[in-house]
């Protein structure tokens, strides 16, 4: 039986929280027994005293979504990197316009190739984080058929399953497909519309237990992450913690 793996939180749920009190946001996620963030660009919080809170916290920092390592980006990276003591970074998005062609797609894989590169040349790994746009078919192909076969190895995939379902996928076939690939994969739950509200994970339409089932020998980490919502996203954070650890699909601290 594979072992259950940690949860972590997405800090970008609670976005607004942080601007307003970062440190006593942080320490409500710790409470609740979340083993690990995951950090985003911009934070407001400046690198070293979010560094030191985690630490503090004991809050394990399973990655970090940064921008694309552009020359203008680079050595920003790599204070983030340091700062946090990362093993990997996330591209969080690409825009739309990226994925409408099967050439256009295979740039897209060009420069993420060159952007792992640069990663590994600074100890990191890295990986791209998808929306629902790069999951519509082109001609009959998946887009995930299109990126496995000309990402280098070396790239991995952050997996957001809901976006997946969003985009006209199953998300456990995709995740089972990516397997090895995506040791990093987001949870959210909520009615399938791209610029809906969300629901706390168990609170919607995604059929989480069949994904992590279909990731329970590669996934390092799941990961909470709620973009919008008409509740309080304090609340939504614990209700996700809640469902996932008291039905042994992810591992806390309580």
């Amino acid at each position: 039986m594979s072992e259950i793996k940690p949860i972590a939180l997405q800090l970008y749920t609670v976005r607004e929280l942080l601007g307003e009190d970062f440190e006593g946001a942080v320490r409500r996620v710790a409470q609740m027994g979340y083993m690990g963030v995951e950090p985003y660009g911009g934070m407001p919080c400046a690198l070293a005293a979010a560094a030191d809170l985690f630490r503090e916290l004991d809050l394990q920092i399973c990655n970090c979504h940064v921008p694309f390592p552009d020359d203008a980006s680079k050595d920003a990276i790599l204070e983030i990197a340091a700062a946090f003591e990362l093993s990997s970074v996330a591209i969080a998005m690409l825009p739309p316009d990226d994925f409408e062609t099967i050439d256009s797609i295979k740039k897209v894989c060009e420069r993420l190739n060159r952007a792992s590169d640069f990663a590994r040349a600074n100890g990191l790994a890295l990986h791209y984080h998808n929306h629902w746009w790069e999951f519509k078919r082109i001609n009959g192909t998946a887009t995930l058929d299109i990126m496995l076969a000309e990402l280098d190895d070396s790239v991995g995939l952050q997996i957001d399953t809901y976006w997946v379902q969003v985009g006209g996928e199953n998300a456990v076939e995709v995740v089972a497909q990516a397997g090895d690939r995506a040791p990093l994969i987001h949870l959210k739950d909520g009615w399938l519309d791209a610029k809906g509200d969300m629901a706390a994970v168990g609170h919607g339409v995604m059929d989480v237990p069949a994904i992590v089932n279909a990731t329970a020998d590669t996934a390092q980490w799941y990961i909470v992450e709620q973009d919008r919502s008409n509740n309080d996203r304090l609340e939504a954070v614990q209700q996700s913690y809640d469902y996932l650890t008291a039905n042994g699909l992810a591992r806390g601290k309580k």
